[in-house]
């Protein structure tokens, strides 16, 4: 069992797998419309609604950023190469794989954005990285519970399985002698991102068909990963767009 909180990770993970949830706890002393109606979608849903005090949700969820609302559930359901692949979004199929983001804040920006974006799933390793969490979940503002995310045993590797799937796989990294926005995205491709300060795996780097970077103007050498993954993303999709 794990614990989710926060009013859009629990409202969407009721939407996605109400059966997956055990029960949902609601803060005594809040009274708005937005927890009224997870109560009532609760109660439709035949799922049990615990009323605790704020000090205890803050324990349940081991965070203060709860906004009064928990819920126990079943832990997420990964998914494989094979299932994101089949469940494209658009004319080109689309994934990100992220070589070892270990942030969970960062890693439920990327999983908003994609959503966003229209990718198709997420791959992440299975060690040495955030795993989808509580805040995770949170972070990604319920997007988790609809995006898919596969955990893989090796980075270098599942490039290699996505070439040997005709996806064509991009690494963004400030090594890369190619601006982002030079190349073209209206192709099935993966988007392979590094670790916080650390970049590519040089491994990972070296398997990519095409490495690009985005242009620094200022002084820092280079962008958060989240909003380094958010520009590329929101290019592929003016240039998709465009066709």
């Amino acid at each position: 069992m794990e614990i989710i909180f926060g009013i859009h990770a629990v409202g969407e993970a009721l939407k996605a797998r109400p059966k997956s949830i055990s029960h949902v706890a609601v803060a005594r002393e809040r009274s708005d419309l937005k927890l009224q109606r997870i109560i009532d979608g609760c109660r439709a849903a035949g799922i049990p609604v615990r009323f605790e005090n704020r000090q205890q949700l803050d324990r349940m969820a081991k965070s203060a950023s709860h906004q009064g609302v928990v819920a126990g559930v079943t832990a997420k359901q990964y998914s494989d190469l094979e299932d994101i692949l089949a469940q494209r979004r658009g004319r080109w199929a689309f994934v990100l794989v992220l070589d070892g983001v270990e942030d969970p804040h960062n890693l439920g920006a990327i999983i908003r954005t994609a959503d966003a974006a229209g990718a198709d799933g997420i791959f992440i390793p299975e060690r040495r990285a955030a795993g989808v969490t509580g805040t995770v979940v949170k972070a990604s503002a319920g997007a988790s519970e609809h995006l898919p995310v596969a955990r893989v045993t090796n980075i270098a590797r599942s490039v290699e399985d996505l070439k040997a799937q005709n996806i064509w796989t991009v690494g963004l990294d400030e090594r890369g002698g190619q601006s982002y926005d030079e190349l073209d995205y209206k192709m099935d491709c993966a988007l392979v991102l590094g670790a916080e300060g650390k970049g590519l795996h040089d491994l990972v780097r070296k398997k990519c068909d095409f490495v690009v970077s985005i242009p620094m103007l200022g002084s820092v050498p280079s962008l958060n990963v989240s909003v380094a993954a958010g520009v590329v993303m929101y290019e592929m999709v003016r240039q998709r767009r465009q066709q």
